[in-house]
């Protein structure tokens, strides 16, 4: 029994529900757990960011999130979509790294962590990190097949060997790709821009058959072609969503260790979400959030709001997936 007793408001019982200034900080206030059977969509922090290429930070990154996702409430008041209500959501801590400085080791204990919890039938929904940590994670959530990919990006992340790994932030697609993770043909990258010292250096995706959906043609037929050729690309398959911070435009997300000029603007990022609806989103991350870059917090609520979504998309696409399970929530 709580020590703090209602003897009024008995909806504050919920700690949901309670003033959002009070209580420990856990994503979106959800209960944390480290038993996998009370949750079916686990939110999870993965703060590792030695994988970066120039500017660390990302590592205090789900920290951030975390306490900036409690600003937000239940539902989503665009759509309507209470995800608590859909399934049981937890919070399951970080899956943090015991030998953090090598980087291919550090990468097969996030697998170990997430092919426990995807083992347990639990959709995991990570908030990194630098973007390396999506090969680990997919590791486990595609283990049975190639799957689609939704990528949000001014990077398409797809180069190879960057003195001497090939296992860096800007690399995990090719990587996954190399090894059957995903299908290609439905991998679609939006948003990609910026500056490089190799002009072939997103060579890979288009070689692959990835729709590479560039910043210019973004800005030139809006969000909703963007958003049509998502839903083009995956089709009904099984696919993975992975939203790198730094898609925005830095006057959104300053704290991030790679900005590029010309960015997406935030209200388009959450538009384009809130219409992947329908898609079977079989797990979620949100990445290179960088705290140390950006004082005022702004780009770890960005970051959780977008989180916000990922989470309405995946609590529908489970839902859907286990129709009977969805009844029984929280």
């Amino acid at each position: 029994m709580p020590i703090k007793q209602t003897h009024r408001y008995h909806d504050l019982d919920d700690p949901q529900r309670q003033p959002r200034f009070t209580g420990i900080a856990s994503f979106f206030r959800a209960p944390p757990t480290q038993n996998l059977a009370e949750a079916e969509i686990g939110l999870i922090g993965v703060p590792f960011d030695l994988g970066v290429t120039n500017r660390s930070g990302a590592r205090h990154g789900p920290r951030a999130v975390r306490e900036q996702s409690t600003l937000l409430r239940r539902i989503n008041g665009n759509t309507g979509v209470d995800p608590f209500a859909l399934a049981r959501v937890r919070d399951l801590g970080d899956a943090w790294i015991e030998q953090p400085y090598a980087l291919e080791g550090a990468q097969a204990e996030i697998t170990e962590f997430f092919a426990a919890v995807v083992a347990a039938g639990v959709t995991p929904l990570a908030v990194g990190g630098d973007h390396s940590v999506s090969l680990p994670i997919l590791r486990a959530v595609a283990a049975g097949g190639a799957i689609g990919l939704v990528h949000v990006d001014a990077h398409c992340d797809t180069g190879d060997d960057y003195m001497g790994s090939r296992f860096h932030h800007g690399a995990p697609f090719r990587r996954a790709v190399e090894e059957g993770l995903l299908d290609p043909a439905r991998v679609i990258q939006i948003g990609i821009r910026g500056t490089t010292n190799d002009p072939a250096l997103w060579g890979f995706s288009r070689a692959q058959g990835m729709r590479v959906l560039d910043m210019d043609e973004f800005h030139d037929r809006g969000w909703r072609f963007a958003l049509a050729e998502a839903r083009r690309i995956i089709g009904a398959g099984p696919a993975y969503l992975s939203f790198d911070i730094d898609a925005l435009d830095p006057v959104f997300a300053p704290g991030t260790g790679t900005p590029e000029a010309g960015g997406i603007a935030m209200i388009e990022a959450l538009r384009l979400l809130r219409g992947l609806r329908g898609l079977d989103f079989v797990g979620a991350d949100l990445v290179e959030v960088a705290p140390p870059f950006d004082p005022s917090g702004l780009t770890a609520f960005h970051g959780a709001a977008l989180l916000f979504e990922e989470l309405c998309l995946l609590a529908e696409a489970r839902g859907a997936r286990h129709p009977s399970a969805a009844d029984q929530a929280p």
